[in-house]
């Protein structure tokens, strides 16, 4: 599992002129199963997605897509996590530890 988190890198009203576009771009991550959970940031400067995933080199392709990055208005850090414990809810999503 990832978590990825984007920092605007320029102000929010230049963000936003991308916001109907990072939308549909999100929309298509949830419909395709890899985004589980996705929100801004407060105070705004960025946001927060959950995504599933085995392979690092695939997270970095689909987040170079998001419109946010070529619009060239944030920038993502990646963070992989093996997701060992989770809320009864969530326990599809629980992750054996690797050998």
């Amino acid at each position: 599992m990832f978590v990825l988190e984007l920092t605007y890198t320029a102000p929010v009203e230049q963000v936003d002129a991308f916001l109907d576009a990072h939308v549909a771009w999100l929309d298509t991550e949830y419909e395709s199963g890899v985004f589980i959970a996705s929100g801004r940031k407060n105070p705004r400067d960025g946001g927060v997605i959950l995504a599933l995933g085995d392979d690092r080199a695939e997270i970095e392709r689909i987040t170079a897509a998001d419109p946010f990055v070529t619009g060239g208005v944030c920038a993502y850090r990646i963070t992989e996590f093996t997701a060992t414990k989770t809320a009864p809810a969530l326990a599809a999503y629980r992750e054996p530890l690797p050998h």
